[in-house]
């Protein structure tokens, strides 16, 4: 008999290892850790990374690494707390969107509160993307009349175009109904990211090491009283603090991301690992991008070095790193 039940819980547990569906009716999920961590990079790594030379800028080299590094372990340690909040800690259930785990945990009011500012920041957020997106593709129209007119030339180009266009692919490709299917394009645009990150940083020691580069760095960035007032060094600080903080944000996303691991191993452990992964590369190439960009263009540091022409040649090269933050954001628009 005992044999006999044996064979039969076996039996159910092949089928349901076998079946297109979860234990609760919904497709089966498929995620890894590579998938995670690929989802996790192209929502925290955006084209931001390129205006850190400016935020080390305004904090100079004590706070600014330091502020960079203080955020990365908020954001793992916060990261590995909601990692455990996935599942119903009494009935095991599945919460499938950060609003569900809200009101699992918090009750029905704090979960409405929480759907408002969730989606106040998810506006904000794409339209952050549709314009970021359309400076890059004006980017490069303005990189090739620059080449050819010289630097010192107009090249004034309306970005409106381009974010209608920007706009129209956003629509097409949100017609993909599942979320799981996107891993191949998070995979794609955290390539891409990587790519326009390591030319921004070849760029960036290329100018350091060229001759005649002569800039300003100091311990506290920007001089009071040389390069900004005392009321514009405080205002541009608590920014360039800002800027930092939100470039580490991906908690409106690590649900849904988690959604997409297999059941097995348990989702927590391994979300734990992809965001130890995620937030450490990007730490990586946050710093990177920040000291680096700083000891290129010091204290004068543009906001984005890229889009706002830190560097104008070679031409094709910031083309094609401006190609790589498009591509970059039309990914990481999708995985909100």
């Amino acid at each position: 008999m005992a044999s006999e039940l044996h064979k039969r819980n076996l039996a159910l547990e092949t089928a349901i290892s076998d079946s297109k569906f979860d234990d609760d009716g919904r497709p089966k999920r498929t995620g890894t850790l590579m998938t995670a961590s690929a989802h996790i990079i192209t929502a925290v790594i955006g084209s931001g990374v390129l205006s850190l030379a400016w935020a080390i800028a305004q904090l100079g080299w004590i706070a600014g690494p330091m502020a960079l590094m203080i955020f990365s372990f908020i954001t793992g340690f916060t990261s590995s707390l909601l990692a455990d909040c996935y599942r119903c800690s009494t009935t095991g259930r599945r919460n499938y969107t950060y609003m569900e785990v809200v009101k699992s945990n918090l009750g029905e009011m704090k979960c409405k509160l929480c759907g408002l500012a969730q989606y106040v920041n998810l506006v904000g957020t794409t339209i952050g993307y549709t314009i970021t997106a359309s400076l890059s593709m004006v980017a490069i129209k303005r990189s090739n009349c620059f080449h050819k007119e010289g630097h010192d030339a107009g090249c004034h180009t309306s970005n409106n175009m381009y974010m209608i266009i920007f706009a129209i692919a956003e629509i097409i490709l949100s017609q993909i109904p599942n979320f799981h299917e996107l891993s191949g394009l998070s995979i794609l645009a955290a390539v891409m990211s990587f790519a326009y990150s390591s030319i921004g940083l070849g760029l960036a020691i290329a100018k350091i090491t060229g001759q005649g580069n002569h800039v300003t760095t100091s311990l506290t960035g920007v001089a009071i009283g040389v390069d900004v007032t005392s009321t514009e060094k405080i205002w541009s600080s608590l920014q360039a603090i800002g800027n930092i903080a939100f470039a580490y944000a991906y908690s409106i996303v690590l649900v849904e991301i988690q959604d997409t691991l297999r059941s097995s191993p348990p989702e927590n452990k391994v979300m734990k690992r992809a965001s130890f992964v995620g937030v450490s590369i990007t730490t990586i190439f946050y710093m990177l991008c920040g000291t680096l960009g700083y000891a290129a263009f010091g204290d004068k540091a543009p906001g984005n070095f890229l889009t706002g022409f830190g560097f104008y040649e070679p031409f094709w090269l910031v083309d094609f790193a401006n190609m790589c933050i498009v591509v970059h954001l039309v990914g990481a628009y999708q995985v909100p």
